[in-house]
């Protein structure tokens, strides 16, 4: 799925409050949805899985700790990305790395210290990331990442994504122990779930906002099981490479992604948001 998943934006009425010069100061602060973006989002889901286990077990700071500090590093990157003026590969892409294990790390917290079952948890993010998705088009008419270019706009789409990557952690889980696949046999599962989303978009005229956050939801669970199962001891139905191997490995490829496009800039969207051409 490319950019075609991603809807145009739409203009704010003249008497919105969010309509006006003194909003439209930014460009959007979001890369376009080519095939970078896909491999680069299941890349950093894959990461976000094997540096939470790897951080929990073999840094031995346990899950609390690991949430505190994974937290803390987000919080600086994410003030970062709110103070860059338009999209930069590097930032952006932290941010996501970043925010995909803390996501992981609700998830994991909400079911491995406080008990809650996976079900419950999984109604829970869906409802959030519901509430979220309705906020957000409420105040601002449009849920597109074309049009992430005010403070408001990207603070929803950060939150938005959150909630995506804890939903789909606890919702991979369900799945994956629900129906007991194994994780290769999963991560096709989630590839077929993306597929069909595609097809839908392509053929059957799902809308495109929505194709988008689907998708970008089943990444989730998609990178997750990829990871787990290369990563994961043969005895478990893993290849046994290790949380520390898949994590280095997959982290040079995002490093060597994201640097390619920072320099060709190939995911930069060139023309500005039809909300800032009416200006």
């Amino acid at each position: 799925m490319t950019h075609e998943l991603s809807d145009t934006p739409e203009t704010q009425p003249s008497g919105s409050p969010l309509s006006g010069p003194s909003r439209r100061l930014r460009r959007n602060k979001v890369p376009e949805v080519t095939a970078y973006f896909w491999i680069i989002k299941v890349l950093c889901t894959t990461v976000g899985e094997t540096a939470a286990d790897l951080l929990a077990e073999k840094a031995g700071l346990g899950l609390t700790g690991v949430s505190v500090l994974m937290s803390a590093l987000l919080a600086v990157v994410l003030v970062v990305q709110f103070r860059t003026a338009g999209y930069r590969a590097g930032v952006y892409w932290l941010a996501v790395a970043l925010i995909s294990v803390v996501g992981t790390l609700i998830s994991d917290n909400l079911t491995d210290n406080m008990g809650v079952p996976l079900e419950t948890s999984t109604t829970v993010f869906a409802l959030l990331l519901a509430v979220v998705f309705g906020v957000w088009y409420r105040r601002e008419r449009t849920l597109s990442i074309h049009s992430i270019d005010t403070p408001s706009r990207e603070s929803f789409y950060w939150l938005a994504v959150l909630f995506t990557f804890a939903l789909g952690t606890a919702a991979g889980d369900l799945v994956s122990e629900r129906m007991s696949l194994g994780y290769w046999l999963a991560a096709v599962l989630f590839a077929l779930a993306i597929g069909a989303v595609a097809v839908a978009h392509l053929m059957l005229g799902l809308n495109a906002v929505w194709s988008f956050w689907i998708a970008y939801i089943l990444t989730r669970p998609l990178g997750a099981s990829i990871g787990d199962y290369l990563s994961q001891p043969t005895g478990d139905g893993g290849v046994g490479l290790g949380t520390v191997v898949t994590s280095v490995l997959f982290l040079a490829v995002i490093l060597g992604l994201v640097v390619h496009l920072a320099v060709t800039r190939k995911d930069v969207t060139e023309q500005p948001s039809a909300a800032r051409q009416t200006i």
